[in-house]
C-alpha cells in the first residue's frame, strides 16, 4: 500500500509535540503507481540547525518615544482642548500704506482687529522696507468717536521735511513713547490686550488582533526578542504583542503627523466614522508648525559646510530673536541632517576636525589613538543653547524615512504659561504635550479589552478571542511660533 502523501515542508517544533508541521513525512514516488513504494524524502531526517531565538534584522523596530521626551500627558473631559496664547506687548504695524496728508491708516484686516490702539500722544517710528527711510513723529488725532471704531490717526512728523520721503507702500510703524505739554490732561483711554485662541480636538484610535479558538488550543512556543532588549516564548501572543508595538507606535505618530480635514470627507457617514461625525481629523505637530510655526527649506549643509551653513542657521537665530526668544532649543533630526550639523560645527575650528578645538576624543583616557568623536550633541550659537540628537522616526524606512522630506524640527525647551478656557485660569504646560480623554469613570488613554468566547472571555459566540484597542487623544503644540520645521 501507499502512504498519503503530506506537505513536504518542515517547521521544527521547540518540544516534542506530534504536529502535521514538525512530522517527518514518507511519500510515494514521483509517477509510482500503488504499492511502490520508496522512502523518496527520508533524507529530511538530517535536520538543519535551528536558531531558537529570532533575528533583529531592522534592530528596535518602535519609532516611539519621541512626545515622551519632549512633553506630557494630561487628562481632558471635552470633545475641543481650547487655549490662549499672548500676542506681542508693544504696538506695531506692517505694510502700512504711505499717509494721505498726515492721516495713516494701518492694515487691521490681516491682524484680525477692527481698531489699532494708538492713541494721542503717542510717539512713533515710522520705516519704509523699500526706501530704508526711518522717520518719526507725534499721533496728534485719532478718528476714534462714540460707536466709531479707531482705524485712521493723524501724526505730525518730527522732520521739517514732512512724511513725504516715505513710499507708497510696505511701511513699518511702531510705538516708542509718549509726549506732552506742561500742564496737560494725561493719556486719554487705555490699551485692551488682546489673544489669539488655538484649538484641537481628539480624535479616536483603533485596532484589534484576532486569533480563533482552534488555533489556541495547542500551543507551540517560540524564543523571541521582544522591543525592550529582553527575550521570552510566545506563540499566537506574538501577534499579538507585535499588535500592541505597532499601536502605541501609532499613539505617536497620529498625534505628529495628524490632519484637520478641511473638505472632500463630506458630513455623512464615512467608513466607521459615525454618521454624526462633521469635523474629521486633529491636528499634529508637522502641520501645526507648518500653519503657525517657521519652515525652513533648503539648509546648506554638506554642500556648504562652513560658511553656508553657519549663514543658513544665523538666519534662524534671526527668527529665533523676532519670536520669543527662548535660549534653550531641542534638535531632532534625521541622519543627514544631523551630519550637516556636525559639518557645519566642525568646520568651524579653524581647520575643520583636524583642529583641537573642534575634535573631541572618545572613552579610552582621552588618547587620540584610539577615537574620534566627530559628532557634537550640544552647542552654543549666539545666545542660545541647542541639544541635537538623531531621531528614528526620520530615519525609519518604513515611516518618515521613506518620504524624505521632512529632514528635522527644532523645539523649544522648557514650558509656557497659557490661559485654560477649561479651567479658568492660568497654568504652565510644556509647549509640546498631549491631552486624551479620561474621567472618573472612563480614562481612554489606552484602553484594552478582550471579547470572543476563547482566552477567558464569554461575551459573544465567536469562537475566536479578539483584544481590542482604542485611545482618544491630542497634541497641543503651544507657541508654534518658536518652533522650526527642517523640509527640503
Amino acid at each position: 500500500m501507499a502512504f498519503t502523501t503530506m506537505n513536504a515542508g518542515l517547521a521544527p517544533a521547540q518540544d516534542r509535540v506530534a504536529l502535521s508541521t514538525n512530522y517527518l513525512q514518507w511519500t510515494d514516488a514521483a509517477g509510482a503507481g500503488p504499492g511502490a513504494t520508496t522512502f523518496a524524502d527520508f533524507a529530511q531526517q538530517y535536520l538543519p540547525e535551528l536558531y531558537e531565538q529570532e533575528v533583529e534584522r531592522f534592530g528596535n523596530r518602535t519609532i516611539s518615544g519621541f512626545l515622551r521626551m519632549v512633553g506630557a500627558e494630561m487628562p481632558m473631559t471635552s470633545d475641543q482642548v481650547i487655549w490662549s496664547e499672548q500676542n506681542r506687548l508693544h504696538i506695531s504695524y506692517d505694510t502700512v500704506p504711505a499717509p494721505a496728508g498726515l492721516v495713516f491708516t494701518p492694515n487691521l484686516a490681516g491682524l484680525g482687529v477692527t481698531e489699532h490702539a494708538v492713541r494721542v500722544g503717542n510717539t512713533i517710528v515710522v520705516f519704509n522696507v523699500a526706501t530704508g527711510v526711518t522717520l518719526k513723529g507725534l499721533v496728534t488725532a485719532t478718528n476714534l468717536a462714540p460707536g466709531v471704531p479707531a482705524t485712521t490717526f493723524t501724526a505730525s512728523c518730527y522732520t521739517a521735511a514732512g512724511w513725504g520721503g516715505l513710499g507708497a507702500t510696505n511701511n513699518r510703524i511702531f510705538v516708542y513713547g509718549s509726549d506732552f505739554g506742561k500742564g496737560t490732561v494725561g493719556m486719554g483711554g487705555g490699551v485692551e490686550p488682546n489673544f489669539t485662541q488655538f484649538s484641537n480636538k481628539p480624535t479616536i484610535i483603533k485596532d484589534q488582533f484576532t486569533v480563533n479558538g482552534s488555533d489556541t488550543a495547542q500551543i507551540g512556543w517560540v524564543e523571541v526578542a521582544t522591543e525592550d532588549g529582553t527575550s521570552g516564548f510566545l506563540w499566537y501572543m506574538k501577534a499579538e504583542s507585535e499588535t500592541r508595538l505597532r499601536y502605541e507606535d501609532y499613539l505617536e505618530m497620529v498625534c505628529l503627523e495628524g490632519e484637520l480635514a478641511t473638505a472632500g470627507l463630506g458630513a455623512g457617514s464615512v467608513g466607521n466614522l459615525g454618521p454624526a461625525q462633521t469635523s474629521f481629523g486633529t491636528q499634529g505637530m508637522f502641520s501645526a508648525i507648518e500653519t503657525r510655526g517657521n519652515v525652513y527649506s533648503g539648509f546648506a549643509g554638506a554642500a556648504a559646510p562652513g560658511a553656508g551653513a553657519l549663514g543658513d542657521f544665523d538666519q534662524i537665530l534671526q527668527q529665533l530673536d523676532a519670536q520669543g526668544a527662548i535660549e534653550e532649543n531641542m534638535l531632532f533630526l534625521d541622519r543627514a541632517t544631523a551630519l550637516d550639523f556636525d559639518d557645519m560645527i566642525g568646520a568651524q575650528a579653524g581647520g575643520g576636525y583636524a583642529a583641537a578645538a573642534s575634535a573631541s576624543y572618545g572613552l579610552f583616557d582621552n588618547s587620540d589613538e584610539m577615537a574620534l568623536n566627530f559628532g557634537f550633541s550640544g552647542f552654543r550659537r549666539g545666545s542660545y543653547d541647542f541639544y541635537k540628537t538623531d531621531w528614528k522616526y526620520l530615519n525609519d524606512a518604513s515611516t518618515r524615512g521613506m518620504v524624505d522630506n521632512i529632514k528635522g524640527v527644532m523645539i523649544p525647551a522648557g514650558t509656557s504659561t497659557v490661559y485654560d478656557q477649561m479651567l479658568g485660569q492660568n497654568i504652565r504646560r510644556p509647549f509640546l504635550h498631549t491631552r486624551y480623554r479620561a474621567s472618573e469613570t472612563e480614562d481612554r488613554r489606552m484602553k484594552s479589552w478582550i471579547t470572543g468566547s476563547v482566552g477567558g472571555a464569554y461575551t459573544s459566540s465567536l469562537d475566536a478571542m479578539e483584544v481590542h484597542y482604542l485611545s482618544e487623544r491630542c497634541l497641543c503644540v503651544q507657541a508654534a511660533n518658536n518652533f522650526v520645521l527642517f523640509t527640503d
